[in-house]
């Protein structure tokens, strides 16, 4: 699931554009602000939660330290100790945060770009 660099969609957040490739990624991470995610949440009928949150700013500082997007196991690993306090794991966690996926959700709200590669857990 290659980008093509020609197809961009401008998505209008409060008085401003942002820029998304043909997935729904951002062309520019930098782009990104709380606004932008909340607009990509709700186009996704997801109500972000304290949960919601911590996961993506967990993602962002990680992007921010790493020049690269965490891995989802990184994510689920972040989320394991409040998973183990709700009786659940750090996977079922973020699933339940993101029911169609790390890439297809947590990145996208998150402001990734798309990723080349990844797992799933």
């Amino acid at each position: 699931m290659r980008t093509r660099p020609d197809v961009v969609t401008e998505l209008t957040v409060g008085d401003r554009l942002v820029h998304l490739d043909e997935h729904g990624f951002l062309i520019d991470p930098e782009e990104w602000d709380e606004s932008v995610a909340e607009e990509l949440a709700r186009r996704q009928d997801i109500q972000l939660t304290g949960d919601h949150w911590d996961a993506i700013r967990y993602m962002r500082d990680f992007l921010a330290e790493h020049g690269v997007s965490a891995d989802a196991r990184f994510v689920m690993r972040f989320l394991e100790e409040r998973a183990q306090s709700q009786g659940k794991t750090g996977r079922d966690l973020l699933f339940e945060l993101f029911p169609y996926g790390y890439v297809g959700q947590a990145c996208r709200i998150g402001g990734m770009r798309q990723p080349r590669a990844w797992s799933t857990g």
